[in-house]
């Protein structure tokens, strides 16, 4: 087998400059919350592939469900020749998602797409133009989701024009919001929108219940069901985008249940398919059904693979109650994490919910951002054997995002690894 050292040569020779990586070193198999590479190295994995192993990597319901779907067929497309299994995960979509109204879904290929189609829906629904977005939002890479983004690099640089009739306004960020409430965080963000752009213009207000690449922000309470409500009372689809934060990352099925929040659509993808590529909408039965026949749908959308992957994936969560093991790694890990926040001056603080957790790295005596120690810390974690990932519009977080299955004895050798990398660093 080829070293890392041989692999990267040929990536040099063969894959776009474009294409990034966190780690030089190449992967032969993983499992549970460990990941090893061609050379015999071991990682404790706290970034699951960016929040998508959560049922952990190989998991044997799902490989047990792709050989089974492999062995009978591999495509048909769904929009020439359909097939049980994309029913199937439409309707465990909607028996999963909050709300308890007549809802439908439907099937895509990755998050990006999703929330593409989700604003398609809203603004054909409602027949407006406008979509709402926040501060610090990741709503994926394609034209439209690199406009509904905040940040720049590496994202949008240089990659525009970007799709017009997108305006973003202020998020709730607690630790940057100077004690402000969530309901009045939510009048400030209104606010802006009723002046810039008009209630009745506004096809969609899109939101991440928790952030992702922008830091891991957790709203103020009241933040939340409050924007919700002025979108009802505007005529707005409330949209929440849980890629990141669905199917028990949170502690919740999904992120919205915390506060109660039932939104209009719903966007889904990363743990869904268990490691395989899948994303859905799903909602209001009378927005999604308001697009016409051959409106929605791609040729890969619901793949056979991917859809038994899911549906693998979805009743291993059921079965395991991974909701309940996300509940527990952040009993486990948050206060572990705040009390290094006690400690480190450096750290401003620790956040999230479930198995979505962060510490913001700044200059001690303030909030000015510290993103050259927080590329230093990652560097050390990832030379000592833990995978973490940085995100938040200043570089400057560190998120975890185990693998839900992760062992205990994992997890605490994790957090010395973290707890030495930042010492040293």
């Amino acid at each position: 087998m080829p070293s890392s050292e041989e692999l990267h040569k040929r990536r040099t020779a063969a894959v776009a400059r474009g294409v990034g990586s966190v780690v030089t070193s190449y992967v032969e198999s993983a499992s549970g919350g460990t990941v090893r590479d061609v050379d015999g190295r071991e990682w404790i994995d706290f970034a699951s592939g960016i929040a998508v192993t959560s049922v952990g990597n190989s998991a044997p319901a799902v490989v047990a469900a792709v050989r089974e779907q492999v062995e009978r067929f591999t495509h048909t497309c769904f929009m020439v020749a359909p097939y049980e299994s994309y029913v199937a995960l439409c309707e465990r979509l909607i028996a999963l998602t909050p709300g308890g109204f007549d809802k439908r879904a439907a099937l895509f290929n990755s998050g990006a797409e999703a929330v593409e189609n989700a604003v398609k829906i809203a603004r054909h629904a409602t027949g407006r133009p406008a979509v709402v977005v926040f501060d610090h939002a990741y709503h994926g890479r394609t034209n439209l989701t690199m406009a509904l983004t905040a940040k720049v690099m590496p994202y949008k640089h240089r990659f525009g024009p970007f799709a017009p009739e997108v305006y973003r306004v202020p998020m709730s960020y607690p630790l940057r919001d100077g004690g402000l409430s969530g309901p009045d965080a939510a009048i400030r963000a209104i606010d802006v929108v009723e002046k810039q752009v008009g209630g009745a213009n506004v096809a969609a207000v899109l939101i991440e219940p928790i952030q992702g690449e922008g830091g891991f922000v957790v709203p103020a309470p009241g933040f939340l069901p409050a924007i919700a409500a002025w979108a009802r009372g505007s005529g707005a689809v409330f949209v929440a985008d849980e890629i990141q934060t669905g199917f028990c990352r949170t502690g919740a099925w999904f992120a919205s249940e915390h506060e109660g929040v039932e939104p209009d659509l719903v966007t889904t993808a990363k743990g869904m398919g268990g490691g395989l590529p899948i994303a859905g909408v799903v909602g209001r039965a009378e927005l999604m059904d308001a697009v016409h026949a051959g409106g929605l749908g791609g040729t890969y959308g619901g793949n056979p693979v991917a859809c038994a992957a899911a549906l693998a994936a979805i009743e291993t969560m059921r079965e395991l109650d991974l909701a309940a093991a996300a509940r527990a790694l952040e009993a486990r890990l948050l206060p572990a994490l705040r009390e290094l926040a006690d400690r480190d001056p450096g750290i401003a603080e620790a956040r999230g919910r479930g198995a979505m957790l962060a510490i913001e790295l700044v200059k001690p005596g303030g909030v000015e951002p510290d993103a050259a120690r927080t590329a230093m810390v990652a560097r050390a974690c990832h030379d000592a054997g833990l995978l973490v990932l940085t995100c938040g519009t200043y570089g400057n977080v560190m998120r975890l995002l185990p693998p839900l299955v992760i062992g205990e004895p994992e997890v605490d050798r994790g957090l010395e690894l973290l707890r030495t990398a930042l010492l040293g660093a």
